[in-house]
């Protein structure tokens, strides 16, 4: 990829969203036209939409060459960017929140973190000292216990497991993802996880931030979620240890 101008799909999953869908997509385009450096396009990925959400998506995609529908009959955030991605010949898939929490001018850096910078992931981070962040104290304290929680089981490194804004290159699109359970909220989570398990390089990028007032996240079922998604994870991995632990003990044994 490097020396040569990526080709990037900027993805954004929405369910139910139709009265602040055109005016974020306007949004969007408007940075990728006058603002962002690489070749862009918008793909809407609208995972069981009953609003009207769809038929806006589907108009926009007839009024701009830029701009693409993907319909899915399932809700699921991780869903709707697991048919998203694998189905898009980009070279760097992006993905925004359609309510645009994050400053889009993050998504230069995130973008060059894997195409000059040699980065498999590039992740906005609201939990670096150098993010600026506007939210309330009730979702920045269950934001910081879940990221602590994942470092106490996991063992990770990165900063922020969930913030509505990262980059993969085509490589995780093809090797990471196929190996994501989770359709929902925690595919963010399960992504980075697996990624930084099996070697791939992750750039945590500070953001600025801005909470969404009218955000749809049920954050009790959701936590729940999370939670078990954290067990599973720490099965899988003490499972795929103790096989690797097994096989060396096996391989010492032939050779002595």
């Amino acid at each position: 990829m490097p020396g040569s101008d990526p080709q990037v799909e900027v993805v954004i999953p929405v369910l139910n969203e139709v009265h602040v869908l055109e005016k974020s997509v306007g949004t969007i385009r408007q940075f990728l036209q006058s603002e962002f450096p690489y070749p862009a396009r918008v793909l809407i990925a609208d995972n069981g939409s009953t609003d009207g959400t769809g038929d806006v998506a589907r108009e926009l995609e007839q009024r701009y060459e830029d701009v693409k529908h993907l319909g899915l009959t399932l809700a699921g955030r991780g869903r709707a960017l697991r048919e998203a991605w694998t189905h898009s010949d980009a070279d760097i898939l992006v993905y925004t929140d359609v309510d645009i929490s994050t400053e889009l001018a993050a998504s230069v850096k995130l973008c060059r973190a894997i195409h000059e910078g040699g980065y498999d992931i590039a992740v906005g981070s609201r939990l670096m000292k150098e993010s600026d962040v506007t939210r309330g104290i009730k979702r920045e304290t269950i934001s910081r216990i879940y990221n602590l929680l994942i470092k106490a089981v996991l063992f990770t490194r990165f900063s922020d497991a969930q913030c509505g804004f990262k980059a993969v290159s085509r490589r995780v699109v093809e090797e990471i993802v196929p190996q994501i359970q989770d359709q929902s909220w925690f595919f963010d989570t399960e992504l980075l996880v697996l990624a930084e398990k099996q070697g791939w390089r992750i750039k945590d990028v500070p953001v600025r931030w801005v909470d969404d007032e009218d955000s749809r996240v049920k954050i009790i079922s959701t936590g729940w979620e999370d939670i078990k998604g954290v067990l599973r994870l720490r099965r899988l991995l003490w499972s795929a240890a103790y096989r690797r632990a097994g096989r060396s003990k096996q391989s010492a044994s032939r050779s002595s």
